[in-house]
């Protein structure tokens, strides 16, 4: 007999079991054998007293008439042996699956990362946290697996005409230890201890199909020749190479300027800026849920928005239930915030970003290049770590953010550093924190006791304050060989959509070599 097949909707309560929801399925369809899967899951907490999981479902059964399972969309990396060498530089998303894609192709391909190797990372960010000492390759901005590994790990994205990309990126990470739902949930999330496991697994798939990863080594420079880079010049030597792909992260700006140095044209364009907000999980749980626990969900998120001041927009980011915030700095000299959560988002405390919208030439007073804003940002960088005495983050009161003063409340908090208590609408740009306190109100209408949590720190990196100038391939305008993806592009963010255009200029390479 042929499989027939059947797409099902359901709506399941929080706390569903499997064999509730096979038996649902068997109810529905009135049979008794029969193979299934979800197709995708999402939370519905618009009314308190009917929160539900929405579930859709595929059925295959030889009891079903008729109906064929949608076609799958896969990504086919046309294979076969080359000659040619391929560097990528960078090993976060956009960098890791550029290579990935490139040695699945045939190419010899070297992946360079400045940072350390996760296992050394996580135990340079263990002390770090402890001493207050900063290490340039074992830090929350640098290394394996780059930004991403210690955040949430978030794996939703708002692009278009990704999916066979996406597919790849999410298959990779499951065959790599990854949990099996992050395929069908509305809003699926790896957690940093995952990822610790993740990245590192993917790095042996990468080597046992014979790439190189070179750790603890930065890009300095690079040769060009007739358009054509040559060489990648490194902290351990030249390299040379066929293809450059370099996959900088929001955070490079030595790479930005040498970049521009070189003739790569660079842009300045709109990004955010904010602080970071703080409150006790079991208050947004109950503010949004109408409880303090619910069994089968990890914890309560949200997602606001505002028009903040009317003329710059304010909204919450990568918001990080159960988390903490951490120090996120890539330099020294620079004291910055992010957030993180672990896969079961069990913290006392939810943190996200908090941030306006802004455009350069309203920050800067007049219109400004690339290095113009990297020099401007970065200042307003050394300024936090000057004001807080190296890696304390200045926060105050959400309330007295919207009140403009100064009550030196002291808080408890998830951030793994001391807290120094600041005018933190002072520090920032004054239309940055006029938007924000008028976003800040708003949020605390919409979100009950919003006011009463904490705000602190700068957060600079939701995404690059400049965009790379690139040809309809994917290559830097004026180069033939030269490709500069992911977040730090300027044209991608987050987990999924970086590691699609480091995989679409890995499959641009791959298409152009006979």
């Amino acid at each position: 007999m042929n499989m027939g097949y059947r797409e099902l909707s359901f709506n399941l309560p929080p706390d569903y079991q499997e064999g509730d929801l096979r038996d649902a399925i068997a109810k529905e369809l009135g049979i008794g054998t029969f193979s299934w899967q979800i197709a995708h899951k999402s939370l519905d907490a618009r009314r308190k007293s009917d929160i539900h999981w929405l579930a859709r479902v595929s059925v295959l059964s030889e009891e079903i008439t008729g109906g064929e399972p949608p076609a799958s969309s896969e990504l086919v990396i046309p294979s076969h042996a080359r000659k040619e060498k391929a560097v990528v530089v960078g090993s976060g998303p956009a960098g890791f699956f550029a290579a990935l894609v490139l040695q699945k192709a045939g190419f010899r391909t070297t992946l360079i990362e400045r940072g350390a190797e996760v296992q050394k990372r996580a135990e340079g960010i263990k002390t770090f946290e402890q001493t207050g000492c900063f290490d340039p390759v074992s830090n929350y901005a640098f290394g394996e697996g780059g930004a991403g590994t210690f955040s949430d790990g978030k794996l939703t994205s708002r692009s278009k005409h990704i999916s066979k990309e996406k597919r790849f990126i999410i298959e990779s990470y499951i065959r790599a230890g990854a949990p099996q739902e992050i395929r069908y949930l509305a809003h699926p999330h790896l957690g940093s201890d995952n990822l610790k496991i993740i990245v590192a697994n993917l790095r042996r798939e990468f080597l046992d199909l014979g790439g190189c990863v070179l750790f603890e080594t930065l890009l300095e420079d690079i040769r060009i020749k007739e358009r054509r880079v040559t060489e990648a010049v490194t902290s351990a030597g030249e390299i040379e190479t066929d293809y450059l792909v370099i996959a900088p992260g929001h955070s490079a700006y030595e790479t930005y300027r040498m970049l521009i140095g070189r003739g790569v044209g660079f842009r300045a364009k709109p990004f955010a800026l904010g602080s970071r907000v703080e409150h006790l999980q079991e208050m947004i749980n109950l503010a949004q849920w109408g409880r303090e626990k619910l069994p089968g969900v990890k914890a309560a998120e949200y997602r606001l928005t505002s028009r903040g001041d009317g003329t710059l927009p304010v909204y919450t980011f990568c918001m990080c239930p159960g988390g903490v915030v951490v120090p996120a700095t890539a330099y020294a000299h620079t004291n910055i915030v992010n957030g993180m959560s672990r896969y079961r988002r069990d913290g006392i405390f939810a943190n996200a970003a908090c941030v306006a919208g802004v455009k350069p030439e309203d920050l800067a007073g007049r219109e400004v290049s690339a290095l113009e804003i990297l020099d401007l940002l970065e200042a307003l960088e050394e300024k936090f770590f000057c004001f807080s005495e190296r890696f304390a983050a200045p926060f105050c009161t959400i309330a007295d953010f919207i009140e403009g003063k100064e009550s030196g409340a002291i808080r408890a908090s998830s951030y793994p550093l001391e807290l120094k208590t600041a005018p933190l609408w002072k520090l920032l740009p004054p239309l940055v924190s006029e938007a924000l306190r008028a976003g800040l109100r708003d949020f605390s209408r919409k979100i009950r006791g919003f006011e009463t949590g904490s705000i602190m720190g700068l957060e600079s990196k939701t995404s690059s304050p400049v965009q790379v100038v690139r040809d309809t391939c994917g290559r830097c305008s004026g180069f033939e060989n030269l490709y500069v993806v992911g977040e730090g592009s300027g044209w991608a963010g987050g987990i999924i959509s970086s590691g699609a255009d480091g995989i679409r200029a890995a499959m641009s390479i791959a298409g152009t070599v006979p």
